[in-house]
């Protein structure tokens, strides 16, 4: 019997499955969507206490910050799965597909799941539209549903990422032992804050009496606001540069080679990380000192972690869209940078990792983020961009891209292509003048939507995300 004979009886099914999923999708598209915010937890607060507190059924690791915190979840997961832990992981946005966002034992979880932890949260859901003023958000539901979910499966421990700030933020009904604050500069400016130090006040209210809180090296202001934060609630503050971090790197061949001090002054050496980027080394750093918090290494009797273990975990560590080569000849990298302390990272690590000789930008952006920002810190590094647009309506229109491009890169610099395929297309044959040994790559960024799209696009639609 032939591979397409045995997989034809599973069609019908899988085809439902992928139906359903689309309709709820739409439904949940049709709420209040996620990049607007309501400074309340009152929604998601009732909604939790009608469905009896499913965020209290395990422990959590709470990550915020403004960058790097994707990547620094899926390392806390993964560490977490070395130690033969079961684990939920909530993160977002998506990449590629929207079950992406809730994730057990490292894999997203089924269409079928998101459908029936939807439909069964459903009616609740109703319950508390019906006695708000505003109803629940995309982001709240979904929010909801993996509390639910990780609640259903069960797990022995939850990673869950802020989706904006944290205060307010709906995932901030969850009481996390371990608080971590990944570095945080200027992004949603006009929801959280026109300072790192304002933008810090929001964050740290994921930090909970009595926990301990991870925090990368901050600017100035926002250091005191977190430090403060943690005296006023009692908490303990493990600082990146002091109680731990990174004590050297060095190349190798698809990442770097890190060895990480830990809490307690515990040193893991010969740690292979698969990512590139000093930045990827720090976020390496916040998720071993987040696991050791977890375990109670640091403390009186606590020891450190099986190095074993801790070199397992950070070398099947994957960070889709996140420098992630998707094609050779030319290279094709995409990344997620989509404010400007994100895309001045990207530009180190592929100074620092990659021989690129001539490189093409592919830019997507959204009409809220700091684009001038991000086009000027790519600009040193990309020899000509093609603008271009995703499919969302948040978007910035290709012709307003165009003429920002414009002013900071030359008008000999820019080309305009509004489809996403003809603007890869048109990167790529940018590229290719190079000739085979000219060392030359696209690099896809300026949104996680975009480089989701652009990774459909270019066949890296892999289950495992």
């Amino acid at each position: 019997m032939s591979d397409k004979s045995r997989k034809t009886p599973d069609r019908p099914a899988a085809d439902d499955a992928l139906a359903g999923l689309r309709e709820v999708e739409a439904e949940l598209l049709n709420r209040w969507p996620e990049n607007k915010l309501e400074p309340s937890l009152t929604r998601i607060a009732r909604l939790m206490d009608i469905l009896g507190h499913p965020q209290r059924s395990y422990p959590a690791i709470h990550i915020t910050g403004t960058n790097g915190k994707t990547s620094t979840a899926r390392m806390v997961e993964q560490l977490l799965l070395a130690f033969e832990l079961r684990t939920g992981r909530y993160t977002s946005p998506h990449v590629e597909s929207i079950t992406e966002r809730i994730s057990l034992d490292g894999e997203p979880i089924s269409p079928e799941r998101f459908v029936e932890t939807y439909r069964d949260i459903a009616p609740y859901v109703g319950m508390v539209d019906e006695t708000q003023p505003i109803a629940l958000s995309f982001f709240e539901v979904i929010t909801a549903m993996a509390y639910a979910a990780f609640a259903d499966a069960p797990v022995d421990a939850a990673v869950v990422e802020v989706g904006m700030g944290g205060s307010w933020d709906a995932t901030n009904v969850v009481d996390a032992a371990v608080a971590v604050i990944t570095p945080i500069a200027l992004d949603h400016t006009d929801k959280l804050g026109t300072t790192p130090g304002e933008i810090a006040v929001e964050k740290s209210g994921i930090i909970k009496a009595g926990a301990l809180a991870v925090v990368a090296q901050q600017p100035l202001d926002a250091a005191e606001t977190i430090l403060r934060r943690a005296v006023e609630v009692d908490a303990t503050v493990a600082r990146e540069g002091m109680e731990f971090g990174v004590l050297h790197r060095e190349l190798a061949v698809g990442g770097q080679l890190v060895t990480l001090r830990g809490l307690g002054g515990h040193t893991y050496e010969d740690v292979f990380l698969p990512l590139h980027g000093a930045h990827q080394a720090q976020n390496a750093a916040l998720a071993l000192a987040a696991v050791e918090a977890f375990f109670g290494v640091g403390s009186a009797h606590g020891e450190p972690l099986n190095i074993d273990k801790v070199r397992r975990a950070f070398a099947g560590t994957t960070s889709p869209g996140r420098l992630e080569v998707v094609r050779r000849s030319p290279t094709v990298l995409l990344d997620a940078a989509h404010n400007p302390a994100g895309a001045r990272a990207t530009v180190e690590a592929i100074s620092e990792s990659f021989g690129f000789t001539r490189l093409v930008g592919v830019i997507g952006t959204s009409g809220d983020k700091d684009v001038r920002g991000v086009l000027e810190a790519f600009e040193p590094i990309l020899a000509e961009v093609v603008v271009t647009r995703n499919s969302t309506r948040r978007a910035m229109p290709v012709d307003e891209l165009a003429a920002l491009a414009v002013e900071v890169f030359g008008a000999d610099r820019v080309q305009v292509e509004p489809r996403l395929d003809d603007a890869v297309d048109a990167a790529v044959a940018l590229a290719e003048e190079e000739g085979d040994l000219g060392g030359a790559g696209v690099l896809v960024t300026g949104s996680v939507i975009t480089v989701g799209e652009a990774r459909i696009l270019l066949g890296r639609n892999r289950h495992r995300n």
